[in-house]
């Protein structure tokens, strides 16, 4: 009789897992999500490509359970008018694949940035290929240039390297992320340089994120045009908003 028992028992434990695991939604087999925002300063890599003034933004991302995925990105500039030119906004298409090697995350992908109607006397369309791992809060990134880099002449095979890492504080549901990166720009090593930031960041309520990011560059080369000619990688302070729905 308690042999009896205890096989219900177990029949009856066995048939409620097998409930709960019916009752776990299944992986989708693709996520589709879009974003918008605005800085009071888009800086990208250290260096302002706004003149230090707001800017717009937006993306949209596809990415499937087998790892792969796509996305685009927008954001309004001022660099490419201050360069001669006629953009007024530059536009990213990328795609890659991510997958796991034990504790490591893995990203490889490409990065193509387009600047519509540029009319510079150097396309400042730009390729990269980027290849990443993440091992806990940290990410080693490193991204090469198949291309000339952003208008720079005979700028083909130029690299950024950076290291970030990101850190849930439990106060307040602040997240931190420092980040130092150092780009090389192919025989033209006066635009050479290293940049620094760190972000400080909250989600206010699902979706809506806020971030302070204080943001510096050893490098006063890169300059917006005359007759002020701003240091448009100096010293500063980004206040970001991002919807991501």
């Amino acid at each position: 009789m308690k042999k009896l028992k205890l096989a219900v028992l177990a029949s009856a434990f066995l048939a409620s897992g097998a409930a709960l695991a019916q009752a776990k939604p299944a992986e989708p087999d693709y996520t589709l999500s879009f974003n918008v925002g605005a800085v009071t300063d888009y800086r990208y890599r250290g260096i302002s490509q706004s003149r230090l003034k707001p800017a717009l933004q937006g993306g949209a991302d596809f990415s499937h359970k087998s790892g792969f995925y796509v996305g685009t990105w927008a954001s309004t500039i001022k660099w490419i008018k201050d360069a001669g030119g006629d953009a007024n906004a530059e536009v990213d298409l990328y795609g890659g694949y991510k997958t796991t090697a034990g504790p490591v995350g893995i990203d490889v992908g490409v990065l193509r940035y387009i600047y519509p109607h540029s009319d510079l006397a150097i396309n400042p369309d730009t390729t990269e290929l980027y290849a990443a791992g993440t091992w806990g809060p940290a990410t080693l990134k490193y991204s090469h240039a198949v291309t000339n880099l952003f208008g720079f002449a005979d700028s083909k095979n130029s690299s950024y390297i950076d290291l970030s890492a990101t850190f849930e504080t439990g106060v307040w549901g602040l997240s931190v992320t420092p980040h130092i990166g150092h780009q090389k720009v192919k025989n033209n090593g006066d635009f050479s340089y290293t940049d620094y930031s760190i972000t400080v960041s909250k989600e206010f309520v699902p979706g809506l994120t806020g971030s302070l990011m204080l943001v510096d560059t050893n490098n006063n080369n890169y300059r917006g045009p005359a007759p002020d000619s701003k240091n448009l990688g100096r010293a500063g302070a980004v206040l970001g908003v991002k919807y991501t729905f």
